[in-house]
């Protein structure tokens, strides 16, 4: 049986004018055309040759030489080439574009981006790319706990988190709890670079957006003070705010920001009132 998706070694049973038709081995009554214009010098029948199985523009499965940017069980990042009333429709390196129905996009997707995808077999035994890619990620990478990594955000969960593919391989996940401050702004499609936190007993790994806690104390302390100084010298709200207006106004959950502002109260670089932060003038 001829494997849509991925490499095979078949067998040269029968040459024609526009080719040779391909089969598992001699007898078999399955058979499979390889274009003329990808037949190698040299090759005669009863030979092996590797090919890449698909379906043509006519639906039939036909064999190609080419060497497409994307197998069954792979996961590969591909460009829009085409947008059309069902679909979009990638360039994979074949003649004939793969494509992306509107129920397998994670977003909405446009001519011209680069979008991370894996193959399946539709109802009608064609291939199709999707954008849920997380079966076909793999749980095996080197990194460890606080190696630092990129990865694509492919589906944001409102229980799980953000899925992330790193270096759009790997399988990992900025758990829910996790996405605060900046993290809340994470977008489904976008690289990011984060720490790995965890690697969970199954392999996959568990990110952390947002630095160590000393590391990050310190670069939102920076945050404040610029803040601080654009307020001339005064911030209408201290940490006593709530943590809508926190948020809103630095991009910090209110732990991040209270554990900033000890900080700087304790290096003496600001005074706290009730419903104020200045700079200490003494």
């Amino acid at each position: 049986m001829f494997k849509l998706g991925e490499f095979q070694k078949l067998t040269v049973v029968k040459r024609v004018e526009f080719g040779v038709y391909l089969a598992e081995k001699k007898g078999d009554e399955d058979k499979i055309l390889l274009p003329g214009k990808q037949v190698p010098e040299g090759l005669n029948t009863g030979d092996e040759i590797e090919v890449f199985v698909y379906k043509d523009s006519e639906d039939r499965p036909i064999a190609t030489t080419y060497k497409p940017l994307l197998t069954m069980g792979q996961v590969a990042r591909l460009k829009v080439s085409q947008i059309t009333k069902v679909g979009a429709f990638l360039n994979w390196g074949l003649d004939k574009d793969l494509f992306l129905p509107f129920k397998e996009q994670t977003f909405k997707v446009s001519e011209g981006d680069e979008v991370l995808v894996s193959l399946y077999l539709d109802k009608s035994s064609r291939l199709c790319a999707t954008m849920n890619v997380y079966e076909n990620l793999r749980n095996d990478s080197t990194y460890r706990k606080d190696n630092t990594v990129t990865g694509t955000v492919y589906q944001i969960s409102n229980n799980f988190g953000a899925f992330v593919a790193v270096d759009d391989i790997y399988s990992a996940l900025v758990p829910r709890k996790a996405m605060f401050g900046a993290a809340e702004k994470i977008k489904i499609g976008e690289k990011l670079t984060a720490r790995v936190a965890k690697v969970m007993p199954d392999g996959r790994l568990e990110l952390a957006v947002r630095d160590k806690g000393y590391i990050q104390r310190n670069e939102d302390s920076e945050v404040i003070m610029e803040l601080i100084s654009k307020a001339k010298g005064r911030l209408p709200f201290s940490d006593k705010a709530s943590p809508e207006l926190i948020f809103e106004k630095t991009g910090m959950s209110k732990a991040q920001f209270k554990r900033a502002v000890g900080k700087l109260l304790k290096e003496g670089h600001i005074n706290i009132g009730p419903d104020y932060i200045e700079l200490r003038r003494d």
